[in-house]
């Protein structure tokens, strides 16, 4: 019996593999950059990745593709996280990953005590590229649901995820970040979320940024603690980190599709109104008292 057991699984697992594999080909990537006239013509990259026969169906008319927006890491290039971005493309979603970061930036200067370690300034920004590259978007396919975002984000990249889920959270559907480690989850129970943790010393999320076991169980949040380094979170991971971040995200992906095609019950909560601004503080512990809530 337990190698009859042993044997399916190997089945099972080769049959995932080769989905992955046969769904990878037929995957189209493109790169396109946008120019915001409103931040003197500032560039915005995207490399865009979708199902070939899913983005022919977009253009025929017959469906409307679900958009993911991906933002990288700090210092890393948005087609770094092509194993993530595949999964979602396989499942028929439309990626927009974009470039947050330029050669002709200035160098991110953190300072401990200061909103978000000193990142508020590249956070808010990353945000102001995700609007504009949406908004462009709507002109290279039209049949996409730009609406409802599903927005996903690796460490500073995570951090963007989060502040743009907040700022706009009737434009998103989903959550997804891998590691983010300044800015506190959203709590509202609107989206659901999903984040992978390293296990990592030298990456370690602030006080306050990760919501304790009840909160994540009563609003929809699963936190997934893996073994993994910070770092192993994108390409140039190992394939164990690699194989196990992908199958975790599929099965979240599997679960909240099938759900978001379920008819709404007649008593389902009216739409939420502005929750309010992004809570601008995480405690270091040494603070004298706390500060007045962050407003734009």
């Amino acid at each position: 019996m337990k190698r009859g057991i042993t044997v399916l699984l190997s089945v099972g697992a080769l049959m995932v593999a080769g989905y992955f594999t046969a769904s990878k080909w037929a995957i189209k990537h493109e790169s396109l950059t946008f120019y915001d006239a409103s931040r003197d013509n500032r560039p915005v990259p995207v490399d865009i990745a979708v199902r070939r026969d899913k983005e022919m169906q977009a253009n025929a008319g017959m469906i409307k593709l679900p958009v993911v927006v991906f933002n990288h890491g700090n210092t890393v290039k948005n087609t770094d996280y092509s194993f993530i971005n595949n999964i979602f493309a396989a499942r028929g979603y439309m990626v927009v990953s974009i470039q947050h970061d330029l050669p002709s930036d200035p160098p991110m200067v953190t300072k401990a005590g200061e909103l978000f370690v000193g990142r508020l300034k590249q956070i808010q920004r990353g945000v102001a590229n995700i609007k504009f590259a949406v908004e462009e978007m709507r002109n290279v396919q039209p049949n996409a649901d730009y609406d409802h975002l599903t927005v996903v984000g690796h460490s500073m990249g995570g951090d963007i995820t989060m502040y743009f889920a907040k700022q706009y959270p009737e434009e998103v559907k989903k959550v997804v970040t891998l590691d983010n480690l300044r800015v506190p989850f959203v709590t509202s129970g609107k989206f659901k979320i999903l984040s992978f943790r390293s296990h990592d010393p030298q990456f370690k999320a602030d006080p306050g940024v990760v919501p304790n076991e009840d909160i994540c169980e009563k609003e929809g949040i699963t936190v997934v603690k893996t073994e993994f380094q910070h770092n192993d979170m994108r390409d140039t991971g190992s394939e164990q980190a690699k194989s196990s971040i992908e199958s975790m995200l599929d099965k979240f992906l599997a679960d909240t599709d099938s759900a978001d095609t379920m008819p709404l019950a007649v008593n389902a909560q009216p739409k939420m109104t502005d929750p309010g601004p992004v809570a601008p503080y995480v405690p270091l512990g040494n603070e004298p008292a706390k500060p007045k809530p962050f407003t734009q």
